[in-house]
């Protein structure tokens, strides 16, 4: 277990446990009593062997699923006491999720991937461009905005995935492997814009990740183990 005053928290995960239905009829435990604390702007990376259930726990936190045991308090306020509908704004405009396979519509450019978060939220169409033409830009892509998926490189695809995310000017990133698929000198660069951004303004991430290069440079380092979650490396 890894917690620290909930005086600033961010997020407070209190001892949530899941598990799920196995093929003999029982049930495979996950996650086992899992509590953690995080301040805004921090950096944590969470690591560990395949299995572990490092996956699961971004879902919960960012509430694409619910736990059997346990809380999730986001601002002080329960996630799971929402509703549905409350719950899928939150995702929208709370969470910005970054995934290995960065999940982007092939039919639309990088502008128009990134503009889509805030068009969800309903903002004004020129609003919502300008802010993704930014975004873009200061991730190094003033060039492909125009660019559909099939015309970019696979870490130029993650940059405009992280763009995605920040869009709504989430709380909180939800990075799973962000650079699983990347080659070594593109996964180091991704990792530099991520922390960049920690540091330039304030944002907070929590990202799952087999990289222990890059897991040293997070403010902090959590382990999974048998589906409890452990201070530093392990």
């Amino acid at each position: 277990m890894t917690e620290r005053s909930s005086d600033t928290a961010l997020l407070e995960v209190s001892h949530i446990s899941k598990s799920y239905p196995n093929a003999s009829g029982g049930r495979l435990s996950v996650l086992k009593d899992v509590s953690l604390s995080v301040a805004k702007g921090e950096m944590i990376a969470v690591v560990g062997e395949s299995g572990t259930g490092k996956s699961t726990l971004l879902h919960l936190i960012g509430a694409l699923d619910r736990p059997d045991e346990g809380s999730i308090r986001f601002n002080g306020e329960d996630v799971f006491s929402k509703s549905d509908e409350e719950l899928s704004a939150f995702r929208n405009t709370s969470i910005g999720f970054v995934f290995q396979f960065h999940h982007l519509l092939p039919e639309f450019t990088a502008l128009e991937n990134v503009t889509m978060p805030a068009l969800i939220k309903k903002s004004p169409l020129k609003e919502a461009r300008d802010h993704a033409a930014e975004l873009l830009v200061q991730l190094g892509l003033q060039e492909r905005l125009e660019h559909r998926p099939s015309e970019l490189s696979g870490g130029e695809k993650q940059r405009v995935a992280v763009a995605r995310a920040l869009m709504n000017g989430p709380d909180l990133i939800l990075a799973d492997e962000p650079t699983g698929n990347l080659d070594t000198g593109t996964a180091e660069k991704l990792h530099n814009e991520m922390i960049r951004l920690c540091a330039e303004i304030d944002q907070t991430f929590i990202v799952v990740t087999h990289n222990l290069a890059f897991a040293e440079l997070s403010d902090r380092v959590l382990t999974l183990v048998d589906g409890q979650l452990f201070e530093g490396l392990s």
